[in-house]
């Protein structure tokens, strides 16, 4: 598959997806999450509505088994064992979406490309726009998929735990991207996980993900460039992904990706971690 050149090679556009729906070895994923804040369902929004051959990828259940953490990464048979069952093959096409665009896809595109596939991409724009435009829409309940043959090549180098995470803040060794918005990162707004403190990492960098893309769509690669070194990160350096809970710092290493930035890792616990844990440094303030 071949980009424009001031587009990530990671993202496709609704005609590109619209003129390819039921080919073969084509899959189509909906990743919506959303905070109670959005106050939105995901499941029944799929029940009702959805891209043509898709099927729901659910990011609250394809998680560690007895995590006191959301969306704890799965262990290898896991996941493998969610894919498969969703017919999904690490050999496939894969167009991940959710509803709003570049809020919850990037994680299940990230989990996708860890995991072992590396044709996998985000739909640009997000399903409440392709059904604005009228695109083909598809009701009723969702078939069945015929199970997938999903082998599993885990990329340990694309995600970090705890312990590494504190000493990359301990040393200061890496480059830090926190995705919250700025108030949670100051500490100015109270998070929104109750008993938690506010703040961020010593160190860090506040790159909230909502200013990497526009109307649900990733920005061109010569604005993210821009972005991304405007909020104080160089990009010839090693980049270590965080926010609340770990789905939207996928929005920031896809924007990473896709600007040939490749030594970066998401810190998976992200602030549901360390923010929730009362032996781990934090500061208020700007970055």
């Amino acid at each position: 598959m071949t980009a424009a050149a001031d587009t990530s090679p990671f993202v496709v556009s609704f005609d590109w997806l619209a003129q390819r729906l039921g080919s073969p070895g084509l899959k189509i994923v909906d990743a919506s999450w959303y905070l109670p804040a959005q106050n939105r369902d995901p499941r029944v929004e799929f029940a009702a509505s959805r891209i043509p051959g898709a099927v729901f990828f659910d990011q609250d259940a394809v998680v560690k088994p007895g995590s006191s953490l959301p969306h704890t990464l799965p262990s290898a048979d896991d996941f493998v064992r969610a894919a498969a069952s969703l017919g999904l093959s690490q050999t496939d096409t894969i167009v991940v979406y959710d509803g709003p665009g570049m809020f919850s896809a990037p994680r299940v595109w990230w989990m996708l490309r860890l995991f072992g596939a590396d044709k996998v991409y985000v739909l640009d724009g997000g399903f409440d726009a392709w059904k604005t435009e009228g695109r083909p829409v598809e009701t009723g309940a969702a078939a069945s998929p015929e199970p997938g043959q999903f082998v599993a090549s885990f990329n340990a180098q694309a995600v970090t735990g705890f312990e590494a995470m504190r000493t990359i803040v301990d040393d200061q060794s890496l480059q830090i991207a926190d995705a919250r918005g700025p108030g949670r990162f100051t500490g100015v707004e109270a998070e929104p996980r109750a008993g938690m403190r506010s703040g961020h990492m010593p160190g860090a960098r506040n790159v909230p993900f909502t200013i990497l893309s526009n109307g649900g769509k990733l920005k061109p690669l010569s604005e993210l460039r821009e972005i991304l070194e405007s909020t104080g990160l160089d990009l010839d350096q090693p980049v270590v992904t965080t926010c609340g809970s770990g789905v939207t710092a996928a929005v920031i290493t896809l924007a990473l990706q896709s600007v040939g930035h490749r030594d970066n890792m998401l810190y998976d616990g992200s602030w549901s971690e360390w923010g929730g844990r009362d032996d781990t440094a934090i500061v208020t303030g700007d970055a």
